[in-house]
């Protein structure tokens, strides 16, 4: 679980909007491909919604592999050398796209 404050309220979730509060940021892995990327947890909230980590974990999709079942997801603070160093993937722009299916009758 995340680190949270002494007076959280018991049974609370912690979501992206509080670890961006708190100064965090999400690591998220593809076991399968062996990939970490890391994310800010505003732009994770813009792209997935308002959500917890395990949710989060759930939602996304390797880019290299397309698989779901191998990704893990943490959010973690980013202490030291470990702060200058990671790379972000940065949110540009969402795009909704609309698809038009048809059907012979």
């Amino acid at each position: 679980m995340p680190e949270q404050p002494e007076k959280w309220p018991r049974g609370a979730p912690w979501t992206l909007t509080h670890a961006h509060d708190a100064g965090q940021v999400a690591g998220i892995r593809c076991a399968r491909c062996n990939v970490t990327r890391y994310y800010k947890p505003l732009e994770l909230r813009e792209a997935i919604g308002n959500v917890t980590i395990d949710e989060v974990r759930q939602k996304v999709r390797c880019q290299r592999c397309g698989g779901r079942e191998w990704m893990s997801a943490q959010l973690f603070h980013a202490t030291g050398e470990q702060a200058h160093t990671i790379r972000f993937r940065r949110l540009v722009e969402i795009r909704w796209e609309k698809r038009v299916i048809w059907r012979d009758e």
